[in-house]
């Protein structure tokens, strides 16, 4: 690891000191935004750079998305056609009860006692307060956890954001060495933190994100978001849009199948939304 990142890892205390109150995430970002600036390192070693700060041991505002049994979590993004919001939430609920129902079915076939689904890993179905875990505690956990904030101040940090956005929001920062460039291809030559800057890649970890907006009103798909580049020259941040009655069997399969959603090697994830978080990706975000 080079002399910046090991800087890097040793600035979270003075700056967690100096803002108190921010919480973990911010914290986390105000040191990478240095680290960023001032790295020279061209070959990093073969590293993940986790930055200090547990959840365990320092909170942030928005851990309770992270809370319970659920995989992933709906963010709702636009907030001006409650209609056709409530239209697939619905589409939602009833997809999460068809693979409960299917997923029941299966292990009554397979021998296994009813009620005990794969799904139930990661927590009790009792300690979520989604109504349609069964009441006795025996039903499967929910998939997708739904984030749709009510106060003002919450409607407005989530307005509109990007995919990046919402991973430095709800999601904790780390970096690790880009992926390796295909045989005979070169770097890129405008390097971004999220593609490829000197070697290094930032990326997220936590519940997936799945985000409701404007144009969910109509076409009742959501973007899923990427947590790190996959693919040498597809980002951190990529989405693509999937419709809500099919996410709860993707994050189940992504989860515990090990599916990757890669497009046979392709890169055909949303480019505008791509270019949208590499210009905010070099915005301070403080």
């Amino acid at each position: 690891m080079d002399y910046t990142f090991q800087r890097f890892l040793a600035r979270y205390i003075p700056v967690k000191t100096q803002f108190p109150g921010e919480g973990r995430r911010k914290w986390r970002l105000r040191v990478l935004q240095e680290a960023w600036r001032s790295s020279n390192e061209t070959h990093p070693a073969e590293t993940h750079v986790q930055p200090p700060g547990s959840p365990e041991e320092n909170d942030d505002s928005w851990d309770y998305i992270q809370e319970g049994p659920e995989l992933g979590v709906l963010v709702r993004t636009d907030f001006s056609d409650e209609p056709a919001w409530q239209a697939v939430h619905e589409k939602l609920l009833e997809a999460e009860k068809e693979f409960a129902d299917a997923t029941k079915s299966d292990n009554e076939t397979d021998g296994e006692p009813p009620g005990t689904p794969d799904v139930m890993m990661g927590g009790n179905p009792e300690d979520s307060d989604d109504s349609d875990a069964s009441a006795d505690g025996m039903g499967p956990a929910p998939i997708i956890k739904v984030l749709n904030v009510t106060s003002p101040s919450e409607k407005a940090a989530l307005q509109g954001i990007s995919n990046i956005a919402a991973l430095r929001l709800l999601n904790d920062v780390a970096v690790r060495p880009a992926p390796s460039p295909p045989a005979g291809t070169k770097r890129i030559t405008t390097p971004n933190k999220l593609v490829d800057c000197r070697g290094w890649q930032e990326i997220y970890s936590g519940s997936t994100i799945w985000i409701y907006d404007a144009t969910s009103n109509t076409d009742h798909c959501v973007r899923l978001v990427n947590q790190q580049g996959d693919l040498y020259g597809t980002a951190t941040g990529d989405s693509w849009r999937a419709r809500v009655s099919h996410i709860c069997e993707l994050q189940f399969n992504m989860t515990y199948l090990g599916m990757k959603i890669d497009f046979g090697g392709m890169d055909r994830w949303d480019y505008s939304e791509r270019q949208r978080n590499l210009v905010e990706a070099d915005i301070d975000v403080i």
